[in-house]
C-alpha cells in the first residue's frame, strides 16, 4: 500500500508540474510532415482567467491554419518568411507568423489552442523547434517564451517555450 501511495503522490506531483507551463499534446513530429499542434493552457494568471493566447510561429513552419474556438475571436498575423519554401510546387515567401485567440478561459479550467502547419525539411531531424506563447490576463501575463541555448535542458528554464522534437521522416507515409 505504501508503494501505491508513493507512486500516486509522485504521479500527482509530476502531472501538476507538467501543466504548470504551456505545452504541446504531441511533443514530436516527423520532418516534412503536416503537424496538428495542440497547445495546452492549464491555468490563468495568479487566479485570473486567461483572456488572450498568442502563439508565435517559427521559421520553417509554413502553410499554418488555426482551429477556431467557439466563443473566441481569432486573429492571424502574416508576414514575410526569411526564405522561400516549396509547398507542393508553389513557392511560399510569406505566411502566418502569429496566431491570437481572444476570449475567456477561467483559471479553474484547462483548454487547448490548435493549428495545423507543415514542418519543412529545413527543420533538421534531432532538433527541437520552439513556439513562444504569451498568455494574457486582465492584470498580468504568463510568457512561455524562453528558448534553451545549445545543449541547455529546457527544464532548467523558468518559462520555457513549448517545443516539438523533429524526428526522421517516415518511409511509407504521405
Amino acid at each position: 500500500m505504501k508503494t501505491t501511495l508513493t507512486t500516486l503522490t509522485a504521479l500527482a506531483l509530476s502531472t501538476s508540474a507538467a501543466f504548470a507551463h504551456s505545452s504541446f499534446e504531441t511533443p514530436q513530429a516527423q520532418q516534412g510532415s503536416t503537424y496538428l499542434g495542440k497547445i495546452g493552457i492549464g491555468h490563468g494568471c495568479a487566479g485570473e482567467p486567461t483572456l488572450k493566447v498568442r502563439v508565435q510561429i517559427p521559421e520553417g513552419v509554413i502553410a499554418v491554419k488555426p482551429v477556431p474556438k467557439a466563443g473566441w475571436t481569432l486573429e492571424v498575423v502574416t508576414g514575410a518568411y526569411e526564405q522561400s519554401y516549396d509547398y507542393y510546387g508553389t513557392q511560399l515567401t510569406e505566411g502566418v507568423k502569429e496566431l491570437i485567440w481572444t476570449g475567456e478561459l477561467p483559471d479553474a479550467y484547462f483548454d487547448q489552442f490548435a493549428f495545423r502547419g507543415k514542418l519543412t525539411d529545413r527543420l533538421a531531424a534531432g532538433t527541437t523547434v520552439y513556439f513562444p506563447v504569451v498568455q494574457e490576463c486582465a492584470n498580468g501575463a504568463e510568457r512561455w517564451i524562453e528558448i534553451p541555448a545549445e545543449g541547455q535542458d529546457p527544464h532548467d528554464l523558468e518559462d520555457p517555450a513549448p517545443g516539438i522534437k523533429i524526428t526522421e521522416p517516415g518511409h511509407g507515409g504521405h
